[in-house]
């Protein structure tokens, strides 16, 4: 039986181009991911317990666009196509063609962080606990993003809503662009917003950080199941793709932080 398809919607991935400039989907969904979040921060570092001013929060905002477009870059480059990039490193400038590893920018921003927390004399967990908040925006834009460029589709299947991505072959496959936004930016959202208003953990350094560890680890494996494996990697063992091997610590990383968290006493009210 032929499966009822949803038509991809074949979007230019580039917005505007004047000339050689262009303007495209993927560099906007990095601002507006990375805009959006600094202003909640701006918003949530004046509650209780404040650390920062907002304007410190603009001050960090260059550090952690360093962070996760250099991390995220860079670990794309070691994590998934090092040979590639060695006989070709002019490729990894090509930032716009897409290639970014979350765990990559992970690592760029957790630097970011220490380094501002050391420069500001404050606490680097408190600082990451408001980056993890806001961080889910940023992934769920990125997966946007993705699903525009037409890349990183899903694995085939014969669902009612599956799509024919243009550089996919012929083959219905599952959209899991779309449901790692979902799982990573949507839900993942929700859950650091439900632990900030609704628990202390505002008053526990490091478990907001640990909370969003361990939702991401999740979320990414869950969403591996559905996406295709990149193709000059394949399956590393049965299933196991190399997300989800490295969304393992990620998640056992959290696991530890919430643990640690949780043991500390909370810090006063005011």
């Amino acid at each position: 039986m032929i499966p009822l398809l949803i038509p991809y919607p074949d979007i230019d991935p580039v917005l505007v181009q004047i000339g050689p400039f262009a303007i495209r989907w993927y560099a906007l969904a990095y601002i507006a991911g990375l805009i959006i979040g600094w202003r909640i921060m701006r918003r949530v570092c004046q509650q209780p317990p404040a650390i920062l001013s907002p304007e410190k929060i603009d001050d960090f905002l260059l550090w952690a666009a360093l962070g996760v477009i250099l991390g995220g870059r860079l670990g794309y480059v070691l994590f998934y196509k090092p040979s590639y990039f060695f006989h070709d490193p002019v490729a990894i400038l090509t930032l716009w063609e897409g290639g970014m590893s979350f765990h990559g920018g992970l690592l760029g921003v957790v630097t970011a962080i220490l380094a501002f927390a050391w420069r500001n004399h404050v606490n680097p967990f408190m600082l990451s606990d408001l980056v993890a908040i806001v961080a889910p925006i940023g992934l769920f834009f990125g997966r946007i993003a993705n699903f525009i460029n037409g890349e990183l589709w899903g694995r085939p299947t014969d669902v009612p809503w599956a799509m024919i991505f243009p550089r996919g072959g012929p083959i219905p496959r599952h959209p899991s662009q779309l449901y790692q936004a979902f799982f990573e930016g949507v839900l993942l959202f929700l859950l650091m917003l439900a632990v900030w208003k609704l628990s202390d953990g505002r008053r526990r350094p490091a478990l907001l950080t640990g909370v969003f560890c361990m939702g991401y680890g999740v979320a990414r494996i869950v969403g591996e199941i559905f996406r295709e494996p990149d193709s000059f990697l394949g399956f590393l063992w049965g299933p196991i793709t190399m997300g989800m091997l490295l969304s393992v610590p990620v998640f056992l990383f959290g696991l530890i932080l919430v643990v640690l968290a949780a043991s500390r006493p909370a810090l006063p009210q005011h």
